[in-house]
């Protein structure tokens, strides 16, 4: 029995097709595209070099902009020369020209008197990125990763398509290589243009010519502002400018005496993480555990040795290689439990409380210094020293007739007003290279920033560098900085680093507030000096109206108490 409740179903005349025309016909569905597969996807795949990576992420080692490219080629380049003159032990001669061919086309020409590169380490050294001989040494230098130099080549060559020059001799008796040649990013090898064998007359050393897209111009972060920053921190470095306007600056070298020579140390054991102990103990050529540990790292006597074997629970005759690991954990928590002495620091050189002050009069004409030079200290097992100092004000100018305002005196609102919206200079060093970018992120400007420069009599903004004529000078020395990225222009904010920049600033704070504390109180003396000095002749005639003097005893009483005064006064 069908049902009594049938809907009703009505079409719209809007959609009822008229009688002439076809009815529509009904769309067919869209075939589904076919996506990859596993077997595509594997196809695609293929590893990239190191040099590959870098040539498309170039801003990472600080080519992200023409002005900075121009800089940091030029640094590179200074740093593997003074780094090569101070291993030699060769006082630091450097020729920097930088020429303009172009409105964006530069040539940078570097030219030091070093030992020279052996032919066969010519290709590698420019050609191949990640490649060298300071990365495994625990032992400070300015050059770390081996990329620099290489990755300056290759970014030359990716925005002119110019090769990379190289000349270099390794003395008299020898002769000198050339070559011409570009890295091959896909395999991260040279390619080598050009090889040959030239006349040069300089006996000994190494010239590397890179013609690049770069923007010259001065003030900071400039190549000027570099050049003079690393005239400040290496004081035996002489430093030869031809800049592209054609001026040519000079920096000689203030001291004759190289500093001394960084040794090498072996790694500490309580900066040495698990995966890499475990690394360790599969490559040692050590027959037992307690020759590895003696052999292998610094400051683990037999001794100390076997306290950490004893309280690993590991036999002190077991064999490195056999060793499972669990026993290699045992062994690497038994290692942060133990007493270990902190490593050498003869592997670290500071720059010099004195040495600092030197370069800082160089820059600033201040009336006051300040510097300090800390203790080593350890950071993952890695030895750091940090130095600073400060110069303040400026210098005292002619004094006044006696009475008189000073220049600075007359000034010292304006003065006042224009410390309040000018902050402090900063000037950074790592393993005495300049850090001109990146100045927010390092940790030496936190470090600063987060001083109360307050308790030194220092007008300070929250979260700003203090106000004022003040020029600050940080450097940290270590056989690893830990800098924050390959470009290596800020130091990562590690604790005990950070610690140790505190315990830095606060001392030569110190000091700049004990000499503004004793400025402000010589100024107040002064003014009340000021004020006797004016009224001492008001005083002689009231004195005479009283007392009936004669002129020549009121002129007598004047002199003895500006005598009286004076003597106060050297007092």
């Amino acid at each position: 029995m069908a049902s009594k409740h049938v809907k009703k179903i009505v079409t719209p005349a809007s959609e009822i097709a008229p009688a002439d025309q076809p009815a529509p016909v009904a769309k067919e569905p869209k075939k589904a595209v076919r996506r990859a597969t596993a077997e595509t996807m594997a196809k695609a795949q293929r590893s990239i070099s190191v040099s590959e990576f870098f040539a498309k992420n170039r801003h990472l080692l600080g080519f992200d902009n023409p002005r900075k490219a121009l800089l940091t080629t030029v640094k590179e380049a200074i740093d593997n020369s003074l780094d090569a003159c101070e291993e030699a032990g060769i006082l630091p001669v450097v020729e920097i020209t930088v020429g303009q061919l172009g409105e964006t086309h530069f040539k940078v020409i570097v030219r030091d008197n070093g030992p020279g590169i052996v032919r066969q380490q010519i290709p590698h050294i420019f050609g191949r990125l990640l490649y060298g001989s300071k990365f495994h040494r625990l032992r400070m230098s300015r050059g770390q990763q081996g990329i620099g130099i290489s990755a300056a080549g290759m970014y030359g060559l990716l925005t002119t398509g110019k090769p990379v020059k190289i000349t270099s001799r390794t003395g008299p008796r020898s002769q000198a290589q050339y070559y011409e040649l570009q890295i091959d990013t896909r395999n991260n090898r040279p390619d080598i243009i050009k090889q040959a064998q030239v006349e040069w007359d300089q006996p000994q050393g190494t010239q590397v010519e890179i013609e690049l897209e770069a923007r010259y111009q001065k003030g900071r972060a400039s190549v000027d502002d570099y050049l003079q920053q690393t005239a400040v921190a290496n004081p035996h470095v002489t430093l030869i400018y031809n800049a592209p306007d054609g001026r040519v600056e000079r920096y000689e070298a203030a001291s004759k005496h190289l500093p001394p020579q960084p040794k090498e140390i072996r790694p500490h054991p309580q900066g040495v993480e698990l995966g890499l102990l475990i690394k360790m103990l599969q490559e040692t050529k050590a027959k037992r555990i307690s020759q590895f540990l003696c052999s292998e790292f610094s400051r683990v006597s037999p001794r100390v040795a076997q306290e950490i074997l004893a309280t690993a629970g590991v036999d002190a005759s077991a064999t490195p290689k056999r060793l499972g690991g669990e026993d290699a954990q045992r062994i690497y928590q038994a290692i942060q439990k133990t007493k270990i002495m902190a490593p050498a620091t003869d592997c670290v050189v500071p720059i010099g409380k004195d040495q600092l002050v030197a370069g800082l009069k160089q820059v600033v004409n201040a009336e006051f210094y300040a510097a300090v030079s800390r203790s080593p200290a350890v950071y993952r097992g890695n030895p750091f020293i940090i130095e600073a100092a400060l110069a303040y004000g400026k210098a005292p100018a002619e004094p006044a007739p006696v009475g008189e305002p000073s220049v600075e005196q007359a000034d010292e609102g304006e003065e006042e007003r224009s410390n309040g919206e000018s902050l402090a200079r900063l000037i950074r060093f790592a393993n005495r290279v300049p850090l001109l970018y990146q100045q927010s992120a390092c940790a030496t400007c936190k470090a600063v920033v987060n001083l109360n420069w307050k308790a030194y009599n220092l007008p300070q903004s929250r979260g700003a560098l203090p106000s004022g004529d003040l020029t600050i000078v940080v450097h940290m020395a270590s056989v690893w900085v830990p800098f924050t990225s390959e470009s290596k222009e800020a130091i990562a904010s590690y604790p005990e680093i950070l610690k140790e920049l505190r315990l830095a600033l606060q001392e030569i704070g110190r000091q700049l507030g004990l000499h503004l504390r004793r400025s402000a109180k010589l100024q107040h003396e002064l003014k009340k000096r000021s004020y006797i000095e004016k009224y001492i002749p008001a005083i002689g005639e009231a004195l005479k109206d009283i007392l009936e003097l004669k002129e020549k005893d009121v002129e007598r009483t004047c002199e003895n108490l500006k005598t009286v005064l004076e003597r106060s006064r050297s007092m």
